[in-house]
């Protein structure tokens, strides 16, 4: 007995599971082996990869929650092996961009809210209740803590974690830890980095590296020029120039000492 309500008109793989109560519109595409569960809804415009995991509850590709948007075609890419839990919400694109893209291998855990235009790399994980505002980067392995809540417009790098709860308001260079309020560098993370095989000369590299931008509080032109100077024939240096030459809502502030209670 079928109890879902799928548009003949969606393209559907193989060995794709969908479940009671899901509806599927049409201009929808799903990949082989995708798994849908109970109470999902799929609006058109939605293109989902292979193997994925999408769980009870999510809303994939509703229009923007954009004033801006005046009801132009868009899309939302989502590619292979992505689990996606409880009622998640994933919005499409507007006119700025076309469209909303999510990579392979991600977990988006329950509550995550990613909006219209933003671009979430692959091997990403949002925790719970984490929220992304329109227009948004996130680069590969990026981990953010539950309830973390980021700005429009944003740009994370490639392998930054965040603390829960941390409000996100001027870009994350690739590498790090960052959190409390303002948003703040916290140190390299290493482990990650550990965990993803980064050498231990390479991680003092990029430690080296933050120490000068962040740490020494010296201007940021001045730290910039000294780590061209010193690291810029590096991996890890070219990385890091790159992105802060790039930034377009400004630098988390360097860090600084916290006094317990404060």
């Amino acid at each position: 007995m079928v109890l879902y309500d799928l548009d003949p008109n969606a393209k559907i793989g193989k060995d794709v599971t969908i479940s009671n109560f899901t509806t599927i519109y049409n201009d929808v595409e799903i990949g082989d082996g995708t798994w849908i569960g109970p109470n999902v809804t799929i609006f058109p415009g939605a293109r989902i990869g292979k193997n994925c995991k999408i769980f009870p509850g999510t809303v994939i590709s509703a229009v923007p929650q954009d004033l801006k948007f005046a009801g132009e075609y868009t899309t939302v890419e989502i590619g292979d092996n992505n689990v996606i839990r409880e009622c998640c919400t994933i919005n499409r694109g507007t006119a700025a961009s076309g469209k909303t893209v999510i990579g392979d291998n991600n977990l988006l855990m329950a509550y995550v809210h990613v909006a219209h235009d933003c671009v979430v790399g692959s091997n990403c994980v949002l925790a719970n209740n984490a929220t992304l505002a329109g227009h948004i980067i996130l680069g590969d392995w990026v981990i953010l803590g539950g309830k973390t809540a980021c700005l429009q417009f944003i740009h994370i790098g490639s392998h930054v974690i965040t603390q829960g709860g941390a409000l996100v308001d001027k870009d994350i260079p690739p590498f790090v830890k960052a959190a409390r309020y303002p948003i703040q560098y916290c140190g390299v993370n290493s482990l990650g980095l550990q965990r993803r095989g980064f050498t231990s000369e390479s991680i003092n590299t990029i430690a080296d590296i933050y120490r000068y931008i962040f740490v020494k509080g010296i201007p940021l032109a001045e730290a910039v020029e000294t780590v061209k100077e010193k690291y810029g024939n590096t991996d890890e240096g070219k990385q890091v120039l790159a992105f802060i030459g790039n930034a377009q809502t400004g630098l988390l502030s360097g860090y600084r000492s916290v006094k317990r209670g404060e």
